[in-house]
């Protein structure tokens, strides 16, 4: 138990970090008042364009990354028996520190990059390219990023489940599976990020029912971003 509250801490101690923020503070404007108020990447790409969005989504993904493979580095040396739990953990910490940040008045983010960054913290080559390639072609076809999204958590707890289940998610520091208690454990963890993320998008299912939902468009310097230049200037 201890461990695993340690990598929950270590997560939402990275979690905290929010790039959309940071990167918004730098050019003059706090992303929470400018389009959906969402302080993630789509909304840093939309209001500040596609260099902010880059930067957004790469800040986010690895600092989920990175505390899956501290977390990852724990196990091996010291729990090899919940290797994955205790990533998973350390994910999750990653998720709710960025999505309730205490300094920001717990309004953060919405987590899908950082899920991302989970998914790198997994290691698993299958899963990884499947959810890649079920958001690129979402995305593609409806540019809709939020659809992409809830498709990308609902199949990563899908196929740990199923692959869990047939006994063939490899784990390549300690050259083991991972057992049926982490598997179902994991599995948890991974059900419970995927009904957070549903509800961290609820209005946006609202508006894709609706079909009144935005589309991502990779547009240059934004609007709120004019308008901080703007101010600057005079």
């Amino acid at each position: 138990m201890l461990a695993r509250l340690l990598c929950i801490f270590i997560g939402y101690c990275l979690g905290l970090i929010q790039t959309s923020y940071i990167y918004g503070k730098l050019h003059g404007i706090d992303i929470r008042d400018y389009g959906s108020g969402n302080a993630g990447t789509t909304n840093a790409l939309r209001v500040l364009g596609r260099r902010a969005g880059l930067i957004v989504l790469l800040g986010d993904f690895f600092k989920a990354a990175i505390a899956c493979f501290i977390a990852r580095a724990i196990a091996v040396n010291f729990y090899p028996e919940i290797i994955f739990p205790l990533v998973l953990w350390a994910g999750f910490g990653v998720i709710i520190g960025h999505n309730y940040p205490f300094y920001m008045n717990f309004k953060g983010g919405k987590g899908i990059a950082a899920t991302a960054g989970l998914i790198l913290g997994v290691l698993d080559i299958r899963i990884m390219i499947t959810c890649l390639l079920a958001f690129i072609l979402c995305v593609a076809i409806t540019k809709y990023v939020s659809l992409g999204s809830l498709i990308v958590v609902t199949l990563l707890f899908a196929e740990f489940l199923i692959f869990g289940l047939m006994g063939n998610i490899y784990e390549p520091f300690t050259k083991s599976y991972c057992g049926h208690n982490s598997v179902i454990e994991g599995s948890i963890i991974l059900f419970v990020l995927a009904v957070l993320a549903f509800y961290r998008h609820k209005a946006n299912i609202v508006r894709l029912i609706h079909g009144e939902e935005n589309k991502v468009s990779l547009g240059k310097k934004k609007d709120a971003e004019q308008e901080a230049d703007s101010s600057t200037a005079k």
